[in-house]
């Protein structure tokens, strides 16, 4: 919001009256183009890290916080074997 400085989000945090909406404006950095050169600078270079980075395993973070930090404490303590 350009008047009060406050920073909304369309689905998690949406403008809370109708007036703020219509004066808000989307960051550059979130345009469908800025974010497709990120997503290709990413692409890029994801290969070259799991390349280097050979014992890192991948967690679904979509799921219970207490689930995820088992997982992740299971793998640091006891490892699973590689392939």
């Amino acid at each position: 919001d350009p008047v009060t400085g406050e920073r909304y989000h369309t689905t998690f945090r949406p403008a809370p009256t109708p007036e703020i909406q219509a004066r808000l404006r989307q960051n550059p950095k979130d345009e469908e183009k800025n974010i497709e050169k990120r997503l290709d600078i990413y692409y890029s270079h994801v290969k070259a890290l799991e390349d280097f980075y050979q014992d890192a395993f991948y967690v679904n973070a979509d799921q219970d916080p207490y689930v995820i930090f088992e997982f992740i404490e299971s793998c640091i303590i006891k490892p699973l074997p590689c392939k």
